[in-house]
């Protein structure tokens, strides 16, 4: 800091340590290299980097940690299915595994930097969201992009299905399961359309 002698209050200006200490510190640290670091490192949030996107995280309420959703297909029948089938349902003998009564997988992914900061926007478009259908839209966009085709379906009678046209990876769906990322509009069952990945 420049003339940093012309910071301190006169009532203090004679004591030795606090001149002391204050100096020392102007000496050690430069506030503008600090100040630069600070803004690219944790307060710009295209360049946040490991902890100050943790910050951020905290700030629109979204975990690194990931909670993977593992898919084993088990041995049922078609009465188990209470709601839209969909690929995981139970499976006849010669397709699908016995259920022993303990999940088989419960794993924790943590997002890499620029997964992370991907998340973390749409946490932020989904806070802000009045949750319409183009607005659900945009905000699937921008957290599928490059994957293809995927939008909201009204299906009416307070019902609305998330629609993929292609494949979820095991960290995209547990995205869609596990947090509250993606928005849904109060009172209403939503539900995940989407062909069989080839993870």
């Amino acid at each position: 800091m420049n003339n940093v002698s012309d910071t301190l209050l006169s009532q203090y200006a004679n004591s030795p340590t606090i001149v002391g200490l204050i100096n020392s510190f102007n000496e050690n640290i430069d506030p503008s290299v600090n100040l630069d670091d600070f803004y690219n490192f944790v307060w710009n949030v295209d360049t946040a980097q490991g902890f100050g996107l943790d910050i951020w995280g905290k700030i629109v309420n979204v975990s690194r940690k990931l909670e993977l959703v593992t898919e084993d297909v088990y041995l049922g029948f078609t009465e188990a299915n209470f709601t839209t089938p969909v690929y995981t349902d139970p499976r006849p003998f010669g397709s699908g595994i016995f259920y022993t009564g303990i999940q088989t997988g419960t794993y924790v992914f943590s997002l890499t930097d620029s997964a992370y900061r991907r998340l973390i926007m749409v946490k932020a478009m989904a806070n802000i969201t009045d949750c319409t259908a183009p607005n659900v839209n945009r905000l699937l966009r921008f957290l599928f992009e490059g994957r293809g085709r995927c939008y909201v379906e009204d299906m009416g009678e307070m019902q609305m299905r998330y629609v993929f046209e292609f494949p979820l990876t095991t960290i995209e769906y547990s995205i869609m399961v596990n947090t509250n990322v993606v928005p849904r509009p109060a009172g209403v069952t939503t539900y995940i359309q989407r062909p069989p990945s080839d993870e």
